[in-house]
């Protein structure tokens, strides 16, 4: 991913900074596919007819997109680019309310899902398991921060603890020191789970990687 968002045939600027940048693209793609897959594979059913216009108008963007920055001498990063439209829009129908409402919901993530794991496979990027290749970052992740997962589970049943005893300064501090070792906490209804993530210091390097 770090190697392919440069054209090879520019110099490549390597930082550990851009190279975890790389990684959290990489993780936020293939968790996204997988959640993708899961929702999909609960109900196969098809009601039939058309998809929506904003599924197939997606589509047609990804694949003009991709077909054209490949033409290009091989313009892996534009091409890279492409599939983050696509994804956005998977994440929309997965988990926001308006998405989860949205006619054709499940054709439209199960083809849209089709259209960026061919990307990924073209490029040498799709993994044998969406499982395991999460599973493979979130072990580097923990390297790089120097912890367990047993460490990160600890802490987030500190906090969890915090918020309800009303502490949430405390609360507060927990989630930022876990941050800064480049560990996410996403709070849901079924309780917090963690993410890799790029470390709080080297954030202003990732928003100037994304535009």
């Amino acid at each position: 991913m770090f190697l392919l968002g440069t054209h090879y045939r520019s110099p490549i600027n390597y930082t550990v900074e851009q190279l975890n940048v790389a990684s959290d693209r990489l993780y936020y793609t293939y968790q996204t596919l997988r959640d993708c897959e899961e929702s999909t594979q609960q109900d196969q059913s098809s009601s039939g007819g058309s998809l929506p216009f904003t599924t197939t108008h997606c589509i047609e963007k990804l694949h003009e997109d991709f077909e054209t920055s490949m033409s290009d001498d091989l313009h892996t990063s534009v091409a890279l680019a492409a599939i983050s439209e696509p994804l956005k829009v998977m994440n929309d129908l997965l988990h926001t309310r308006k998405g989860k409402k949205q006619e054709k919901r499940l054709e439209s993530l199960a083809v849209l899902e089709e259209k960026v794991r061919m990307v990924l496979s073209v490029l040498g990027l799709m993994p044998s398991s969406y499982h395991e290749a999460l599973q493979q970052l979130r072990e580097k992740a923990l390297r790089r921060a120097g912890v367990t997962e047993e460490q990160v589970l600890q802490k987030i049943e500190e906090r969890t603890a915090a918020r309800k005893a009303k502490q949430f300064g405390r609360s507060d501090e927990i989630r930022d020191e876990l941050a800064a070792l480049g560990v996410a906490l996403m709070d849901g209804p079924d309780g917090t789970a963690w993410r890799p993530s790029v470390p709080a210091s080297e954030q202003p390097v990732a928003a100037k990687s994304s535009k």
